[in-house]
């Protein structure tokens, strides 16, 4: 399925069986929602009921992100396929200490193994990772040390930030050292990338959830409290390093993306528009790469792996697997 991404202004209405984009300049893009899952808007955009209703009965998600770049609401269509015995074990799951810890447990041990991945594909150019990736490993093996879901967030704050020290080994410009991680506002251009790309992820992850059983309301790692979602939180980590920050230092290290390629405003950095098109298109060409998956014994691209992820989860939760993480193969 592919995703439309909006930059111009004007208006998005239904044109016949499709859509048609047009600008405030008048000028007229058909755009083709077949093999359409989700659209992304990135500027000012007029629409209808009429549209609205037509996107929900071809189930296309419309994302809107602000002046910045940062997602700020969402029309989801009205056809979620949760069933109420799938809504009661998700909540089972997630009240029983020991079952939501379980699986909990095996989110943080596939994100910290793709981390390692991470670590060990660069080791050969940089040989100072060795320490990150030894000390990773320590950590690692403290986390079926916890006994509640707080103290395995602890153990996966401390190996995230090893994680994190890594990468400004990785990079190759000292204007993209990371040093820390920050959120709210992200305060340099790494901070800003990771920030955008998790967003982008955590989205793409919710779109593919929405296609299955699961409620994206219930998670395990992250708690089902105030947010509207929390699950798509939970099954994004796994792919975040391999993903999000893969396509960080390749576009990095390769110079495809440079300093003017950010905006300074209100305390942060954020990506301009230029930036934000040229981290699209890499993070486009990234989630539709293949990798080979010895489970289902063929290729698959990494937007499939987060839905088999989540139908993994759903058959363990149903009680006909254990669910296992996804983890990246050098």
């Amino acid at each position: 399925m592919e995703t439309i991404n909006i930059f111009r202004s004007g208006t998005l209405k239904r044109y016949q069986n499709s859509l048609i984009h047009i600008g405030k300049d008048g000028k007229k893009s058909f755009i083709p929602i077949e093999n359409t899952d989700k659209i992304r808007v990135f500027s000012e955009l007029n629409i209808n009921k009429r549209l609205l209703e037509f996107l929900s009965k071809k189930g296309v998600a419309i994302y809107f992100f602000n002046y910045h770049g940062y997602y700020s609401g969402a029309f989801i269509p009205n056809d979620k396929k949760t069933t109420g015995e799938t809504l009661l074990k998700q909540t089972d799951y997630y009240k029983d200490e020991q079952k939501r810890l379980t699986i909990a447990t095996e989110i943080v041990r596939g994100t910290s193994k793709n981390m390692l991945n991470n670590i060990s594909y660069y080791l050969g150019q940089k040989i100072t990772l060795l320490k990150e990736k030894n000390e990773l490993k320590k950590k690692m093996d403290k986390l079926s040390k916890a006994k509640t879901v707080d103290e395995l967030m602890a153990y996966e704050a401390l190996i995230r930030k090893t994680y994190y020290k890594s990468l400004d080994k990785i990079v190759k410009y000292p204007d993209f050292k990371m040093h820390k991680r920050e959120k709210r506002p992200p305060t340099n251009y790494t901070n800003a990338m990771i920030s955008y790309g998790n967003t982008l992820l955590y989205l793409d992850t919710l779109t593919e959830i929405l296609k299955t059983q699961l409620d994206p309301a219930i998670g395990y790692l992250h708690s089902s409290n105030h947010r509207r979602f929390s699950l798509n939180l939970d099954l994004s980590e796994v792919f975040k390093p391999i993903v999000v920050d893969r396509v960080i230092l390749s576009m990095v290290n390769k110079n495809q993306i440079k300093p003017a390629d950010f905006k300074a405003t209100k305390g942060g950095v954020y990506l301009n528009k230029e930036g934000n098109i040229k981290f699209l298109k890499e993070y486009e060409k990234r989630i539709k790469q293949t990798v080979f998956d010895k489970g289902l014994n063929r290729k698959i691209s990494y937007k499939g792996l987060i839905r088999h992820e989540a139908y993994k989860l759903l058959g363990h939760i149903n009680g006909t697997n254990d669910y296992k993480a996804f983890e990246m193969r050098r």
